[in-house]
């Protein structure tokens, strides 16, 4: 999804393993297939409900920590409804279970970069850059470069 040229959109899909014990996993008073949550956050993510989307994916989230795909959507949700700092939390947990996925680090950096901390987007950015070639990543990258120069007193590092 590109909203005002943040694109958070990363292809192809993949549909998680969702892990379904007893039919279904124990959310408030009833069981819900996770599955048809995650599909259904989905769906209210694509149609431009994120917060909507983000409802739905938390509870997922809780019951299968580990899973990066629900992660990644629950952080992209956050990002697009412009709650931040929970993008920046699934992103960084999303890190520290895989530190070589570009992507996440490619939508840390440009969560920093939007809640104006450009000095701590510019490592993450730089080293999305240096995993995999891709505009999205380049342009980012740059502007972050860009902005710094502009307002450093010192050496961009």
């Amino acid at each position: 999804m590109n909203l005002g040229g943040w694109n958070t959109r990363r292809s192809p899909e993949v549909v998680p393993a969702l892990v379904i014990v007893g039919g279904g996993a124990s959310v408030g008073s009833g069981h819900v297939d996770l599955l048809e949550e995650y599909r259904r956050a989905t769906f209210f993510f694509e149609s431009g409900d994120p917060l909507g989307a983000a409802r739905l994916l938390e509870p997922i989230v809780e019951a299968e920590p580990h899973n990066a795909a629900v992660r990644q959507l629950l952080a992209r949700a956050y990002f697009n409804s412009a709650q931040l700092k929970g993008a920046e939390d699934q992103l960084r947990t999303l890190i520290e279970q895989d530190p070589s996925d570009h992507y996440a680090h490619h939508v840390l950096g440009r969560t920093l970069e939007r809640a104006g901390r450009f000095r701590e987007a510019l490592p993450h950015l730089r080293l999305a850059a240096a995993m995999k070639r891709h505009q999205d990543y380049e342009e980012a990258l740059r502007r972050v470069e860009e902005w710094l120069g502009k307002h450093a007193s010192g050496p961009v590092s």
